[in-house]
């Protein structure tokens, strides 16, 4: 009554309406645990229970529940266990279209009549043509007493073994009756079989077949079972079966005697179909969406089959997943077609989607794929700023002669990140071929525009290069004196007593040691630091 009464009040978001709900679930546990069907009989007043009123209400108001069903003819209601998950929703939506209809509108019996219920019986009578009280209210149903009933049932075994009718009791203690264990045994083989799933079977019969039989009727029905069986798979989510059915394929396509051209195109064609952008954009779009994935196993399986065609589809949905147990999986799968295919990864970083482009970019670095160089470098000439860092990026993880040859163009490139990037690159690696670039740049005029990060980054992977011949130019911008004596700009001194700390000779040392007594407070601390740095 709670329960139909918060339904009647509030809208299904509402808590008040959801605890309602959730009291009368819980209360149904006790009694399922008793009993698989709950038996109520409705008077005018009262819900009764094995004749016993488990609810009385007085007055025959719209809002009494004994009377709503009693009036409309309705005499027993039969709940069957599982009524409550299901159905319970549906019962309390009748009951309060029963309370707010009008004469006009259909009744109690007639609304229960078209919900077809699963999990609910009823017992009515009709009112039109029993005139005559028909389970006459308040009326007792005389019940023999359970003595007699017992020694009525015990005659009627006994005259029915008399009469030569089997009895399985007969047989519990005979020879052949099985174990506990027996029984045991039995029932599990049934349970496991019963867990079977038959579709691979199906597949594993017809594979057999299309091996066996050079036939090429045979063969053609054959494929278009797997075609047809492969699209109901993927619609059901049996992902383990679609993956079952693209590896075994191709170990037919090898084994098989015989084999047409056609045939074996249409074989290869299956793990391809699966690949193409729509049918695994879809298939993509529908597990991210999905409330539960399946299995981890059976998704695994099935994105190892993926071919080649499907790496930028994978690259393009790896930016946008929301499903974070999806994410793993798919990130494996981009890594195994990634590694197999450098092709068209190599072809992918040249892609117009920036999503895939990136991916691509990153995953030829994390490769160290050699093949990629050259698409890099003409990344490197991209207007997008972003993917030109990516690249560089790239190229300083393969780290070979050509892809530092390749990032020497970075070095003047009009985005700073880029230009930091690439000269912190060819520090890392000692690259002297690019010497001659960084030389021009900390000797130029855009050197004294940069910032300090800039400039520190600079010079220092030009005192890592250069040696003892970049002293003399280095001791100039740090000890020198121009006109009247005046110095340097004080981030200029700075970062010259960083370089002259990466050249670490003893010539640079003594440079350094000249300004240790130097009273700009960024230039001494330049210099202090070089000289910790070079165990001065």
């Amino acid at each position: 009554m709670k329960a139909a009464r918060a339904h009647q009040l509030y809208l299904p978001n509402n808590p008040i309406y959801k605890g309602a709900i959730d009291s009368v679930r819980a209360a149904f546990a006790p009694v399922w645990s008793q009993t698989e069907e709950l038996e109520l009989a409705f008077s005018e007043t009262e819900i009764l229970w094995n004749a016993h009123p488990v609810l009385s209400e007085e007055g025959k108001s719209s809002d009494s529940l004994p009377w709503l069903f009693y009036k409309d003819g309705v005499r027993e209601l039969t709940i069957v266990k599982g009524f409550e998950n299901e159905e319970l929703v549906k019962l309390l939506d009748i009951l309060q279209r029963v309370r707010k209809a009008s004469p006009d509108e259909d009744d109690l019996l007639t609304l229960l009549w078209e919900a077809d219920f699963l999990t609910l019986r009823y017992r009515y009578v009709d009112l039109a043509m029993e005139p005559a009280a028909p389970l006459a209210d308040g009326g007792e149903i005389q019940q023999a007493p359970p003595s007699e009933i017992q020694q009525a049932t015990s005659a009627a075994v006994e005259e029915s073994r008399a009469q030569g009718v089997v009895n399985i009791q007969d047989f519990d203690s005979t020879l052949y009756f099985l174990d506990e264990p027996e029984i045991a045994y039995l029932q599990e083989e049934v349970r496991r079989e019963y867990l079977v799933d038959l579709r691979n079977n199906v597949l594993a019969i017809l594979l057999d077949i299309f091996e066996q039989q050079a036939d090429a009727k045979v063969r053609v029905e054959a494929l278009e079972h797997f075609e047809t069986m492969m699209v109901h798979m993927l619609a059901a989510g049996h992902f383990r079966g679609v993956a079952y059915l693209l590896r075994e394929a191709q170990v037919a396509a090898e084994r098989s005697r015989d084999l047409q051209p056609e045939h074996q195109r249409r074989l290869s064609d299956l793990a391809a179909k699966v690949s193409t952008p729509e049918a695994l954009g879809q298939l993509l779009q529908a597990l991210d969406e999905a409330v539960e994935l399946p299995p981890t196993e059976e998704l695994g399986e099935l994105f190892l089959q993926f071919r080649p065609t499907a790496l930028a589809t994978v690259f393009s949905w790896l930016t946008r997943l929301q499903n974070a147990r999806l994410r793993p999986l798919l990130e494996a799968a981009a890594g195994r077609l990634a590694s197999a295919s450098t092709s068209e990864l190599v072809r992918l970083v040249g892609a117009s989607e920036r999503d895939v482009a990136t991916e691509a970019i990153r995953r030829c670095g994390a490769l160290k794929a050699q093949a990629a160089v050259a698409a890099l470098g003409k990344v490197l000439t991209n207007t997008n700023a972003a993917l030109r860092l990516l690249a560089v990026q790239s190229l300083t993880e393969i780290g070979s002669p050509g892809a530092l040859q390749a990032l020497e163009r970075a070095v003047e490139d009009a985005d700073r990140e880029v230009r930091i990037a690439a000269v912190r690159a060819f520090s890392s690696r000692s690259y002297r071929p690019v010497l001659v670039r960084l030389e021009s740049m900390v000797k130029g005029k855009s050197i004294r525009e940069a910032d300090l990060t800039e400039k520190m980054a600079f010079f220092e992977g030009y005192g890592a290069l250069c040696g003892d011949a970049g002293i003399e130019f280095l001791d100039s911008l740090l000890n020198g004196k121009g006109f009247l004596g005046r110095r340097e700009d004080g981030e200029l001194r700075a970062c010259a007593a960083m370089a002259l700390g990466r050249i670490a000779t003893i010539k640079a040392t003594e440079s350094l040691r000249k300004a240790t007594s130097e009273k700009d407070v960024v230039v001494r601390n330049a210099v202090n630091k070089a000289l910790r740095g070079v165990g001065a």
